[in-house]
């Protein structure tokens, strides 16, 4: 695996936005900042969710986007996009979904991660944007992004890089967990294999489990906002 840099660092704590007539709060605005920030199980100093039922957590206290997707959204909104565009903490090059797998454990600074899940897009990318049919694209184009849970605790900065510690044996990719969960839903043979890997976040094996014995939840809250 080549080296991986940090190209930003971006935390921002949650805010409240007004969305289909209501009050959200959300914690997608980030900001990139140049200072040395201290990672804890739950999250960046600094750093917040604005939803804790879908967000943030011991097993999403990282959220990773690849910088190599950025001419495409850009292309896509028709705009410049600044680091954290995508909400997340850490912009990177040199690692994408489909190079990393679920369990892979880095050294960040001082800090111990592992990928726990991909990244799930959700309606505060419209928020955001204003472009609904985003949500689905970031689906169906498989730039996800992608979650860390934190091992270790650690002071983090920009200038750290990310290195591989670890790579986990069952090499599920990111991108081929993406495919089964939102492209090939009835892959049953994707589905066990993705659910043998023990590393697997609480939300994705619960949502593979359901769908194997066909109880899955409807996801329009998800994608739409609307309850």
């Amino acid at each position: 695996m080549a080296s991986i840099e940090i190209l930003s660092l971006n935390v921002g704590m949650p805010k409240q936005v007004r969305f289909k007539q209501k009050d959200v709060s959300t914690g997608i605005f980030k900001s990139a900042t140049n200072e040395a920030l201290y990672l804890s199980y739950l999250n960046f100093e600094g750093d917040g969710q604005g939803d804790l039922v879908h967000h943030g957590g011991r097993e999403k206290a990282v959220c990773v986007y690849p910088y190599e997707h950025y001419p495409f959204w850009e292309n896509e909104l028709q705009r410049p996009l600044e680091y954290g565009a995508l909400g997340e903490n850490l912009t990177i090059r040199g690692l994408l979904e489909t190079d990393v797998c679920i369990g892979d454990v880095f050294e960040l600074g001082k800090a111990i991660v592992q990928v726990s899940q991909p990244r799930q897009p959700c309606y505060k990318l419209t928020i955001r944007y204003g472009v609904p049919e985003m949500i689905l694209k970031v689906q169906q184009t498989g730039y996800t992004g992608f979650y860390f849970r934190v091992l270790k605790e650690g002071i983090v900065s920009k200038n750290d890089g990310l290195s591989l510690l670890q790579r986990h044996p069952k090499a599920i990719t990111v991108s081929f967990a993406n495919r089964i969960m939102h492209l090939e839903k009835d892959n049953i043979k994707g589905i066990k294999q993705i659910l043998e890997v023990e590393e697997l976040s609480v939300n994705w094996r619960n949502t593979f489990q359901k769908r194997l014995v066909g109880t899955e939840t409807d996801t329009r809250e998800r994608l739409t906002g609307n309850s």
